[in-house]
């Protein structure tokens, strides 16, 4: 099923519940900060943000969504099956750079593969406070692997208990960090038990909500649960006892609730499950404050000078003194108990939210400035606008960040600790208060594109990459890349354009007066804030929208035209200067990447040509033997390699030969043909096996490429079944024998050829039955980055025996199409790190013999 927030109390196990429990779990184990699940999406290669456990959801949308085959850590982690330990920033840029230059702030980072039943369903993940080095946390870790295997197992029973596969399309569950510390003194707090539905609150709490007591009563009492809520307002007591329910389900509600009590005076309630017990069944804690006058500490900010304002880990204003109110040109009750976001909507942009991550991320204390709409100084008395600009400085702790603000033309460059208004202090204005509210957005996406870029080696993965990154920086919805060729523009790339609409423009000559061209002819961006000023500067051109902007940027590499790109926005905006020379910058990135990905599929088109020559074109035939042999590049770099299989008949015999030349590309795949016809011409001999490989590696240790290589060789005689065999450095054989049954032959072998000019590679016989399939293979169909080899091999041993035996009879099932089955996973995989080559081979049954 596609789960979102209304699935949570659904199904056996209540799986959001299983989601957020083990976020909180994975948090209390590794010492983190915040956490969260990344589930499968219905939409094929992309991870989703489930839950979010200790930071605020709006301020993490970037990383909300992650694909499957980019360079993350939770993409690695869940393609790969294995955990990432990144403790400190150091470690995070050296292994994802990418990453590291989105969140440039000094924290550790973890990742567990969430997998049960041989699948994986996503990614746990914790950040936390950097490390040294990983040895810190590897305790951590090692529960947070447990709690990652239980929630995977919880998950897989769901599943076989009928529920269809979890997946998740929705936006995150935001959810409260396990408590740190008590309550603050001077809140009120409380417990409720689902089972009996009793209420135990202390004085305190009976003091803030106005129920009877004195003071001098018991420190405790206990009553039901509508005894409780009616010290509230008619409707508030409703959603409490609602939001009580769902906490003891493990959905916890939005948090804190902001009610009133029977008096009218607001209110601020926390809810949280502790930890250990079945959701539904576990008694619920709370607390309750008032978030105006509440603590002496409270009162005491009240009369502060300066704005002050306090966020939870969630971005929940719990306190805001009344110059805060004042300079926010916001009332104090329209702050409390609302997200900072919904509270003062003009704070929701990019050059904000910077600061706000790095002090959640790093606990480090962050100072900038904000710039007010001119609405906001209307709303408030002259006082507090003394200027346009507020300075703010961020002090975090543990569970909250405390923010602070002044006008900025108070920020005198007076020394710390000098009243910047005392007398005789001179009170300046900034020189130009911009820079420092400006985002490090705009520093970090040439980075990130970049980084990003260098990974990308195909004009068509360089295009995915522009649109996974280039899109969203700068909330574009169109994208279109064109390429030169022949002085004519062709289109290489485009997206969020109507079915069509660019069809007119295919080839387009570079006298054309289009904006596509003239910005390449030219050299020079063009940039238009509405289709009106696109239509005034170029009449008559076709437009696919009423509304928007458009951005058309020229291609062009160390000098080189290579073609132009078009950026398209639904809705018109101005473009900035700063934005514009953005822009421009990441142009000039994607032209050489462009340039490159030109240069390497000219480059392996001819490495392409060349092993497609050096492979046999068919295999020979033999009455009493099949043969069938598949070759499939890597696709990571250059789609050729050094793998190889051949079949070369010899005397009475056939010889069976694959091997494996360490590397790619050109030159691996040129020694790949040196080899072969080494092999050969020792093949066609007659020689043993053992004396073939002696003289192949004696031959490439003469040669010195620099290059090694593995190799089985055998001899078969079809017709009795006796076969020769030597190995150098290769993988063992399987055999499927006609009963089902596989076994792994054990060849005796020697070092890999190219290493040690007299090595010697020791013979082996062994019969081969009629009806039994002979499977030799390179390592790239069994190994996989972070799996042990050997459950590779088993995989394969159960896929040829799950693969059935090759039919004797005529419109039979052929070998060629158990190959295909045994290279069906690796044939749809994109990120197959090898090459990868197999050949296959049964003995047909002859007079006499069963078939």
């Amino acid at each position: 099923m596609t789960a979102g927030a209304e699935d949570t109390d659904r199904g056996p196990g209540r799986p959001a519940a299983l989601l957020i429990d083990a976020s909180a779990e994975a948090i209390r184990a590794t010492a983190g900060d915040a956490g969260g699940v990344y589930l499968r999406s219905p939409t094929p290669g992309l991870l989703r943000l489930s839950v979010l456990a200790g930071l605020p959801g709006p301020l993490f949308r970037p990383w909300w969504r992650v694909h499957t085959d980019s360079r993350s850590p939770a993409a690695d982690a869940f393609r790969l099956g294995v955990r990432v330990v990144l403790p400190n920033a150091t470690e995070t840029m050296g292994r994802y750079p990418q990453f590291a230059a989105a969140l440039p702030f000094p924290f550790g980072s973890l990742y567990v593969p969430v997998t049960a039943a041989g699948r994986t369903f996503g990614v746990l993940t914790v950040l936390r406070p950097a490390a040294a080095d990983a040895a810190e946390v590897m305790a951590g870790v090692d529960r947070m692997e447990r709690t990652a295997r239980e929630l995977g197992c919880a998950l897989a029973d769901l599943e076989a208990a009928g529920v269809p596969p979890f997946t998740w399309d929705e936006e995150p569950l935001c959810v409260r960090p396990p408590a740190s510390r008590r309550t603050a003194r001077g809140a009120g707090t409380f417990s409720w038990d689902p089972a009996t539905g009793a209420v135990v609150a202390d004085e305190p709490l009976r003091a803030l909500l106005g129920a009877p007591g004195d003071g001098g009563g018991p420190a405790t009492t206990a009553g039901p649960l509508e005894a409780f809520t009616a010290a509230l307002a008619p409707e508030d007591g409703l959603r409490i006892a609602a939001a009580l329910r769902q906490t003891a389900a493990g959905r916890p509600p939005p948090l804190p609730l902001h009610v009133r009590a029977a008096n009218g005076s607001p209110r601020l309630v926390e809810l949280w499950r502790p930890a250990g017990g079945p959701p539904g069944a576990a008694p619920v804690r709370g607390a309750v404050r008032d978030p105006l006058s509440g603590t002496l500490a409270d009162a005491a900010a009240d009369l502060l000078p300066d704005g002050v304002f306090c966020l939870d880990r969630l971005g929940m204003i719990g306190y805001a003194n009344p110059r805060a109110a004042e300079l926010l040109g916001r009332p104090r009750a329209g702050l409390s108990g609302h997200s900072l976001w919904e509270a003062v909507p003009w704070l929701d942009q990019a050059a904000y939210e910077d600061h706000l991550r790095g002090a959640l991320l790093s606990h480090e204390p962050g100072h900038f400035h904000v710039r007010r709409p001119p609405d906001a100084s209307r709303r408030t008395a002259p006082r507090a606008f003394e200027g346009d600009w507020l300075a703010v400085s961020v002090h975090p702790g543990a569970d909250i960040l405390t923010c602070v603000l002044r006008p900025a033309n108070r920020m005198a460059d007076a020394p710390p600790g000098q009243d910047p208004e005392a007398p005789g202090d001179p009170v300046t204005e900034p020189a130009d208060p911009a820079p420092a509210a400006a985002s490090m957005a705009p520093v970090y996406r040439p980075i990130v594109l970049a980084v990003a870029l260098t990974e990308a080696v195909t004009a068509r993965q360089v295009s995915e990459v522009v649109v996974r990154e280039l899109l969203p920086a700068f909330g574009g919805r169109r994208l279109a890349i064109y390429l030169l060729q022949d002085r004519h523009l062709y289109l290489a790339w485009e997206t969020g354009f109507p079915s069509g609409f660019l069809a007119p423009f295919e080839g387009v000559a570079l006298d054309a007066k289009l904006p596509g061209v003239e910005t390449l002819t030219s050299g020079r961006p063009l940039f238009f804030d509405s289709m009106q000023a696109l239509s005034a500067a170029y009449p008559g051109i076709p437009l696919d929208a009423a509304e928007g902007a458009r951005a058309f940027l020229p291609l062009i590499a160390s000098g080189r035209p290579v073609g132009s790109c078009i950026l398209g926005f639904d809705r018109g905006r101005p473009f900035g200067t700063e934005e514009r020379a953005v822009l421009t910058a990441l142009a000039g990135l994607i032209a050489h990447a462009l340039e490159k990905a030109r240069r390497y599929e000219s480059e392996s088109a001819l490495a392409r040509g060349l092993q497609q020559v050096l492979l046999p074109r068919r295999l020979p035939t033999h009455p009493r033997l099949e043969t069938a042999g598949r070759y499939l590049p890597g696709t990571q770099g250059m789609d050729v390699g050094g793998d190889w299989y051949d079949v070369i008949a010899s005397g009475d015999g056939m010889a069976l030969v694959i091997g494996d030349v360490q590397g790619h590309g050109v030159q691996a795949a040129a020694m790949m043909g040196q080899l072969r016809s080494a092999v050969r011409a020792f093949a066609l001999g007659d020689r043993p096996p053992d004396e073939v490989l002696s003289g192949t590696n004696r031959l490439l240790a003469d040669l010195d490429p620099g290059l090694f290589a593995s190799c089985c060789y055998l001899r078969l005689d079809p017709a009795t079944g006796h076969a020769r065999a030597a190995r150098a450095g290769h993988p063992q054989p399987l055999v499927r024998h006609p009963d089902g049954r596989t076994e792994m032959l054990d060849l005796p072998g020697g070092v890999v050829l190219g290493v040690d000019p007299v090595a010697e590679y020791p013979l082996t016989e062994f019969r081969l039955d009629a009806g039994a399939v002979l499977a030799l293979y390179t390592d790239g169909l069994v190994e996989r980055p972070g799996f042990d080899i050997d459950d590779g091999v088993m995989a394969l041993r159960v896929a040829l025996s799950e693969a059935g035996a090759p039919a004797a009879r005529p419109g039979g099932r052929s070998l060629a199409r158990v190959a295909d089955r045994l290279t069906a996973t690796a044939r749809h995989a994109t990120d197959r790190p090898d090459d990868i080559a197999v050949l296959l081979a049964v003995r047909r049954p002859g007079p006499g013999e069963p078939p």
